[in-house]
């Protein structure tokens, strides 16, 4: 294996994202190297970079490892988006869970794993709190390249 590249974004995406630019900036991020990649599973964002991750497996190998934050990351989730997360994560390559159920700290936890085993994080950071912000940030301090979806 090549590059990691760690995954972070926003759970609520607007509704002008541009799926199309996600899926370019992580063709280009393969051309320069990475090929592994590190999803938090969380929604908006993650599962989005991981569904044109899947698109972009049929073309290239790459290998997707779901970091989840605590067994159950979904009961909160819609009844579709429990669906697709359970879906994706049988087609994940690896699969880290952090904590058996939900403990304060754990999504944090959850950012600092990927963040500490990556060679530069791809991020959709439009916001100035939360927790991908504070991944952005925490990257940063790592000298870990951040780049702009």
């Amino acid at each position: 294996m090549n590059g990691i590249c760690a995954l972070t974004g926003h759970r609520e995406l607007p509704a002008s994202f541009d799926k199309n630019a996600l899926y370019d900036r992580l063709k280009e991020l393969i051309g320069s190297g990475y090929d592994y990649f590190l999803c938090g599973m969380a929604r908006g964002f993650d599962l989005l970079a991981f569904e044109c991750l899947l698109a972009i497996r049929r073309e290239f190998p790459v290998f997707i490892e779901a970091c989840v934050p605590f067994a159950g990351q979904e009961r909160g989730y819609e009844d579709r988006e429990k669906r697709r997360y359970r879906d994706f994560l049988a087609l994940c390559d690896k699969k880290t869970v952090l904590f058996d159920g939900y403990r304060d700290g754990c999504f944090l936890a959850r950012d600092r794993y990927m963040i500490d085993r990556a060679d530069a994080v791809l991020a959709y950071c439009t916001q100035t709190t939360g927790g991908t912000v504070y991944t952005v940030n925490y990257a940063r301090r790592k000298g870990i390249p951040v780049i702009r979806v």
